[in-house]
């Protein structure tokens, strides 16, 4: 692969290693892969254990390959930040592809990487049932290794790095995330189970009031507010399922708050049992 630091010439330019997490996505890796190369110095991939042809591919496409079984989100964004060559780290997953502009905007970038506190965020816009959605995000995608590390978070895992030391590329990072209905319901799944055991682990009540809210409140802010009601049954679709996602936060928050409180329950009457025959062992 070209070294883009021969491209610009000079030691003005600072290199930037692509990492992506993969899994079985052999059908859209290499367009990923691909939208990388004018601004990439390497492009690493670290694979949880695909069974079909993703790590064949991505070796075919002159990447650094390693096979690290699933440890989770941010540890494994984590092992192939590690794996980098180069300090500066672009992430990108396999169902995404940077827009011309965006790469274009790197690579001008790369001239003056000299701030290591300074990250960069790019907005993504996802598709829906054959539909690009105009309301995207902005994330952070490329920083320096060096000054951040990943946050450690169970979803939604991202160089831990406060807003105010962000700046914003131009283009786009197009999200081909959606497969099929099927699959979407079962990456929701997925998803909501993360979020319930974050905000479980981190000592949040489960809230009804929050359950009854949230939900519709989501609703009216995504079809509404975000102007997905002018992309027709997909636009509605997604308002629908994010209704779902919420529901389904809240009660999996609860299910896992009402076993802790059940086994608590059980372990304080085990212990009264115990203490109760211990004094009517000592009153013989």
């Amino acid at each position: 692969m070209e070294s883009v630091t021969s491209v610009l010439g000079g030691p003005g330019s600072y290199p930037i290693s692509v990492v992506i997490i993969a899994q079985d996505d052999e059908t859209r890796i290499s367009s990923a892969i691909q939208s990388c190369r004018l601004f990439a110095d390497e492009i690493v991939v670290i694979d949880g254990g695909s069974k079909d042809g993703t790590v064949q591919l991505a070796e075919s496409l002159n990447c650094r390959v390693f096979v690290n079984p699933w440890p989770g989100y941010a540890k494994q964004r984590e092992f192939g930040v590690e794996r980098a060559i180069h300090d500066w780290v672009f992430l990108i997953d396999t169902d995404e592809v940077v827009s011309d502009e965006l790469a274009a905007d790197i690579l001008e970038r790369k001239r003056g990487l000299t701030d290591i506190t300074v990250a960069y965020s790019l907005y993504r816009i996802g598709d829906f049932l054959g539909r690009w959605l105009d309301r995207g995000e902005y994330l952070v995608r490329l920083y320096n290794r060096k000054q951040y590390g990943i946050r450690n978070s169970l979803v939604h895992e991202m160089p831990d790095v406060s807003e105010d030391r962000t700046v914003r590329l131009e283009g786009v990072l197009w999200h081909q995330g959606f497969r099929s209905i099927n699959d979407h319901v079962s990456r929701f799944n997925k998803y909501t189970d993360l979020e319930a055991q974050t905000a479980y682990a981190s000592g949040k009540p489960f809230r009804i009031s929050l359950l009854l809210l949230r939900p519709p409140a989501r609703f009216l802010q995504k079809y509404f507010l975000h102007g997905l009601f002018k992309k027709g049954i997909s636009g509605f679709a997604v308002s629908v399922f994010w209704v779902m996602y919420e529901f389904m936060v809240g009660f999996k928050h609860y299910e896992l708050q009402s076993k802790n409180s059940l086994a608590q329950h059980n372990a304080e009457g085990q212990a009264e049992k115990e203490k109760k025959g211990e004094r009517s062992y000592a009153v013989q």
